[in-house]
């Protein structure tokens, strides 16, 4: 029963993440000129609009579960079904482009302090909510910075490989671009060779804290 509790502590935030992440884009995309999210029924905070059966469901609760059984420190990450964006529809195509891959990564540090404060406000409160909210709300920090710092990478079609294909001269983006087919495939190798394990995670407890210590933690 405690396993079970622990991944739903997690399985909430990790929900939540993903599906702000996904809005976020769309809601950018449409305030810049491009309304295909919104058409789809994409920029809403219905889960149920935004989940990939494997990278929402599969995937992270395989990682939460394997970490509730063995006792492994794995920060839990997921994707959802990608927003529907027509670059060409917004206005200034190569320069939206950055603020629509950045609002996804911004959508998670946001849900990260509010995390935060939410520990700040356990605290005051005497810790309301017991242990299990208090794992909640870790967990929310966490996945949040996880699904940030992931999608941080610069490999299209991630949304760092998109903010370096926005930022690059028109030749050497298109260049760049070419990748994204296999994109896919190089995080793949990324993560079965551990190489994650030196970039990404040793970034997560810094961040951590210094979102706790600005949240009055």
């Amino acid at each position: 029963m405690q396993t079970v509790l622990t991944v739903l502590a997690w399985a909430i935030p990790l929900i939540l993440a993903i599906t702000l992440h996904e809005a976020a884009h769309g809601y950018a995309a449409r305030q810049l000129g491009d309304p295909t999210a919104y058409l789809a029924g994409r920029i809403t905070l219905n889960p149920l609009k935004h989940i990939d059966p494997v990278g929402t469901i599969i995937v992270p609760g395989a990682i939460l579960l394997m970490g509730a059984l063995t006792g492994a420190n794995i920060p839990p990450f997921g994707w959802a079904k990608a927003v529907p964006v027509n670059f060409g529809r917004l206005r200034n195509p190569k320069r939206d482009m950055f603020w629509v891959a950045a609002a996804g990564p911004a959508s998670n540090l946001a849900q990260a302090f509010v995390w935060g404060l939410l520990a700040s406000l356990q605290r005051v409160l005497d810790g309301y909510g017991g242990d299990l909210f208090a794992t909640m709300i870790q967990a929310g920090v966490i996945a949040n910075l996880a699904l940030m710092l992931l999608n941080l990478l610069p490999i299209p079609p991630l949304d760092g490989g998109r903010i370096v294909v926005s930022l690059l001269p028109a030749r050497q983006a298109w260049q760049f671009a070419k990748i994204e087919p296999y994109g896919f495939f190089i995080l793949i190798g990324l993560l079965y060779l551990h190489v994650l394990d030196y970039l990404l995670w040793p970034l997560m407890n810094p961040l951590a804290v210094l979102i706790l210590r600005l949240t009055g933690n």
